[in-house]
């Protein structure tokens, strides 16, 4: 599982069948202290995830291990929204922070 910030959507009206009914969310990868830690990737959303929400992802053959994606084409999926990432004792993201 990787973290990443939702910083937009990708919509897409022409696809394989298998993937109707899917949202597609862009991610940036970051690390632990927010900071983007990598390229860009699209994610199918499992969990109803929202632009601006720090969440946690799986890649590869992992992304296709949930009910929304069991069987189907995808490389990426959003499986968690996070509420908080503590890192030696130290807070540092909490989602309902200002």
């Amino acid at each position: 599982m990787l973290l990443a910030k939702v910083v937009g959507t990708v919509v897409s009206t022409q696809k394989e069948p298998s993937m109707d009914g899917l949202r597609f969310m862009l991610v940036q990868p970051i690390d632990p202290g927010g900071e983007p830690s990598g390229a860009h990737v699209v994610a199918v959303d499992a969990v109803g995830a929202g632009t601006g929400e720090v969440v946690l992802y799986a890649s590869g053959s992992s992304a296709r291990q949930t009910v929304a994606t069991d069987k189907r084409p995808c490389d990426a999926v959003i499986m968690a929204i996070v509420d908080q990432c503590e890192v030696s004792g130290e807070v540092t993201y909490r989602k309902d922070a200002p």
